[in-house]
């Protein structure tokens, strides 16, 4: 079995299929988790979502599987992974978005989800460097992030435990059927399989599928800093309407991400790194006594929906797609895998499919 894509998502199918018996390949163009996975901030929010109510439920499925997925991840590795479960605080700036946010909280409680309005000197003691403008905060508590380069790394060394091998720095152009087998095509080889899983994030485009159309997924580049701070910061993500902070236990702070629809331009720009200061800067005042550990810049593989592709393919029997996770895929990377290895392995179709079927853009 082949699996096209070395990020989150490739590296959690492999490792799902491997641990339960398949023999697996994984071939990518770049090493493992260069692509969009390195420029994420591992936030697992998924009731940040709340006009996406699809989204929010194949999140909130998802996150209830990130602590055994973690924990067996970090078993077979070996490796140490970054995994906070401190609850997010989204904040709001002014009366009609905190009116917004209660709403919210109003309804995720009564949906029995665990959450927390906070205004006045509850917010201030919650995180006491808030700027004085925001006025009030909704803390969901579930939440969290997980460290991606960390997750993806140890992804790899327990795929690799499970006997799972890594082609990297190799492009994949064509899949087709010869005969009864499937063919995996590369610059330099033909691989033939029984299975093939495409979960090359932005570049599914570029890999030609005999007989399908090709999946409408675009790269949208996001932007991502890496600072230090000379003191202890926040307590918790923070997430405002065009920034969020994560804190790592290290003391340091991401601070992401922007959005921009600029096909594969994939550099750090002075604009991009502008506007993510500035939004900090509203958020908490003293990011001016910050310093740059790095800045980092990935594209994400965004649909029209903006709604992950994974289910088989219409067109080439033997295909499955898990892409187009655009801001999601370390969030969903749990979920897609478990369902990619129930289709693949048991021929169980579950209903989260039917959400993010690939025929839903044609045949594929």
């Amino acid at each position: 079995m082949v699996v096209v894509g070395a990020g989150i998502i490739g590296c959690a199918v492999a490792y799902e299929l491997a641990r339960r018996g398949a023999r697996v390949q994984v071939i990518d163009r770049r090493e493992v988790g260069q692509g969009a996975t390195q420029a994420s901030a591992g936030v697992l929010a998924p009731y940040l979502e709340a006009h996406e109510r699809p989204l929010v439920e194949l999140g909130a499925r998802s996150l209830a599987l990130y602590d055994e997925f973690v924990a067996g991840v970090v078993e077979d590795s070996g490796a140490a992974v970054q995994y906070v479960r401190s609850g997010t605080l989204e904040v709001a700036d002014g009366a009609a978005s905190f009116a917004r946010l209660q709403a919210k909280g109003r309804a995720y409680g009564a949906a029995g989800v665990p959450v927390e309005v906070l205004a006045g000197a509850a917010l201030r003691e919650a995180e006491p460097r808030l700027a004085e403008h925001i006025a009030g905060g909704l803390l969901v508590h579930p939440h969290g992030f997980v460290g991606a380069t960390d997750l993806a790394g140890a992804l790899q060394r327990a795929a690799a435990a499970h006997g799972v091998t890594f082609v990297t720095a190799t492009a994949v152009a064509r899949v087709s059927r010869q005969g009864g087998e499937l063919s995996v095509e590369t610059g330099g080889d033909v691989i033939a399989c029984e299975r093939v899983v495409l979960a090359a994030g932005s570049w599914t485009g570029q890999v030609e599928v005999d007989g399908g159309e090709t999946i409408p997924v675009r790269p949208v580049r996001g932007q991502l800093l890496h600072l230090g701070w000379p003191a202890r910061t926040l307590s918790r993500v923070v997430w405002a309407a065009h920034c969020y902070l994560v804190p790592w236990t290290d003391g340091t702070v991401l601070a992401g991400a922007t959005i921009e629809d600029v096909g594969f331009e994939e550099r750090v720009t002075v604009t991009g790194v502008r506007q993510l200061l500035e939004m900090a800067q509203a958020i908490i005042p003293g990011v001016g006594e910050a310093w740059f550990r790095e800045a980092r810049v990935g594209l994400r593989p965004a649909t029209p929906d903006e709604l992950p592709v994974v289910g088989p393919s219409t067109r080439l029997p033997g295909l499955v797609y898990a892409t187009g996770h655009y801001r999601n895929g370390i969030l969903l990377a749990p979920l897609t895998a478990a369902l990619v290895a129930d289709l693949v392995l048991d021929g169980k179709d579950d209903p989260a499919l039917e959400i993010m079927v690939p025929s839903r853009f044609g045949d594929s």
